[in-house]
């Protein structure tokens, strides 16, 4: 079999892949801030000791963690036009996918990285007349942050790669975009190990980033 790259120019990659790299990108961002938000949610309030809180919340991200992303990416676009009554694109459709199942992971991650916090800095805040909310937002939640934030970026990189699976209900992502240049150009293995060697290098960078962020965390802990 002979590859042939000579049809790779700048307006293959404009008018196919930065589309496709930038929803990618888009999507990853979006479900990262809702994810990390909603988690930090669901941890708080499977630490806060209340049954009325702690049932829900754990049967939210054990459920979640419990099935496969492309069921509940499915699921969301066949599931929820029927329930709101009208059609959902398919990009808004992923990003609420994401935001709401990387809200599971995230909520681990930050549950684990509040109980790394010392009660006594729970309590230094008690003493200082915070009340509990306080004392998380102000003493907890920014110690929490920056134990886990290394363990954060690696949820989010592996978020990034599984951006690709929107691929199953036509969302335009860096995937589709390389598979859409493959069929116009006729050459579908050149551009899939093209997308293969993008998400290497993005993720590969990234993961480098984190290595180093890791490395300066411990230095100053």
């Amino acid at each position: 079999m002979n590859f042939d790259f000579s049809f790779v120019t700048w307006d293959l990659i404009s008018g196919f892949v930065l589309k496709g790299l930038l929803f990618s990108i888009q999507l990853t961002l979006i479900a990262m801030v809702g994810g990390i938000a909603l988690g930090t949610v669901l941890a708080l309030m499977r630490l806060s000791g209340k049954k009325w809180l702690v049932l829900p919340a754990a049967f939210y991200v054990n459920t979640l963690r419990s099935i496969p992303l492309v069921m509940v990416i499915l699921w969301f676009f066949l599931l929820i036009p029927l329930l709101i009554g009208r059609p959902m694109g398919a990009e808004l459709s992923a990003i609420i996918t994401f935001t709401v199942f990387e809200a599971a992971y995230y909520s681990e991650i930050m549950r684990a990285g509040i109980q790394s916090v010392p009660k006594g800095q729970v309590n230094a805040g008690y003493a200082l007349g915070m009340s509990y909310p306080q004392a998380m937002r102000l003493v907890v939640l920014p110690q929490a942050f920056r134990n886990m934030l290394p363990v954060l970026m690696t949820q989010t990189i592996i978020l990034f790669q599984d951006t690709s699976l929107v691929y199953a209900i036509g969302a335009y992502d860096l995937l589709k975009g390389f598979e859409v240049a493959g069929k116009n150009f006729n050459r579908p293995i050149e551009t899939y190990l093209m997308a293969a060697v993008i998400y290497f290098v993005i993720c590969f960078s990234l993961s480098m980033l984190v290595r180093r962020l890791q490395n300066k965390i411990a230095i100053i802990r």
